[in-house]
């Protein structure tokens, strides 16, 4: 296949470091779907509201701020720059699961949307019952699945499974996140358990990436020289992100979240001491 007939990626050609700040991702398929959750979240959380059963302020701040952070990492220059760098994607991936993601999932935007569809609402349901073990393992496997060389280099010869990459990982992320900030004191184990389980999968996946001694990824084998890397450079990076950050941001999250639930409960244990009393 000649070089003219090589399919153009989602993110469009490599971007030259100097050109990098006027290339963002205005796709209005995109820009639409990303005001319409914000709309239906908004819509809901007033509807909410007016029923009596208003979602607390800090929940809904967190969302916003969540979703501009996910819109951020999407339509940025980050998304032409992940076109050249193997390190830009994970960075772009890890922004996704680590930030935005558990920041939509605090502000429960499906019990939100769900005064808006009835669908939503049983999602929200499943969401908050589902098992932290089981979301940390679908979210590895996603992680793993997407970041071996045949799959990712798919996302640069299709629109579709790009997407399908984004939308999976985000989704399970956000599953995962939201298993976590609303389990209640009786999976503090599973929490854990968890939190471990995500920490470590990702430092090894980073640390097998960073100590491999050839270059893994086909894309990036001939769009790094212009940001003054080699290709195993620019995977070291990358894998690096994903190795250290990457992990101690989930760990120390994580830990934030058993935290609050082990505190929960022993205030609850407090007052019901005080009232036997």
């Amino acid at each position: 296949m000649s070089a003219a007939a090589l399919p153009i990626p989602y993110c469009g050609l490599p971007p030259s470091p100097d050109a990098l700040w006027s290339r963002w991702n205005l796709d209005p398929v995109l820009i639409g779907a990303l005001v319409l959750v914000t709309m239906a979240y908004a819509l809901g959380a007033a509807r909410a509201s007016h029923k009596g059963s208003s979602l607390p302020r800090w929940r809904q701040a967190s969302f916003y701020a969540g979703w501009a952070i996910t819109a951020f990492a999407v339509i940025s220059p980050l998304c032409p720059l992940s076109v050249s760098l193997f390190a830009a994607r994970v960075g772009q991936h890890m922004i996704l699961a680590l930030i935005g993601a558990p920041l939509v999932a605090a502000g429960r935007p499906f019990a939100a949307i769900a005064h808006v569809s009835r669908r939503a609402g049983g999602i929200d349901h499943a969401a908050k019952n589902a098992a932290p073990v089981g979301s940390a393992l679908l979210f590895a496997g996603l992680l793993w699945f997407w970041h071996a060389p045949a799959p990712y280099g798919e996302t640069f010869r299709s629109t579709f499974v790009y997407w399908s990459m984004h939308l999976t990982l985000y989704g399970a992320a956000l599953w995962l996140w939201t298993s976590l900030i609303d389990a209640p004191a009786s999976k503090a184990f599973h929490v854990i358990f968890a939190g471990i389980v995500t920490s470590a999968q990702m430092g090894l996946l980073g640390a097998l990436i960073t100590l491999s001694s050839r270059a893994l990824y086909a894309p990036h084998l001939l769009t790094t020289g212009a940001w003054g890397l080699t290709p195993l450079q620019d995977e070291q990076l990358g894998g690096a992100i994903m190795w250290a950050p990457g992990c101690a941001i989930f760990l120390a999250v994580s830990m934030l979240i058993l935290w609050r639930i082990l505190g929960s409960d022993i205030l609850e244990a407090g007052r019901a001491e005080m009232v036997s009393r």
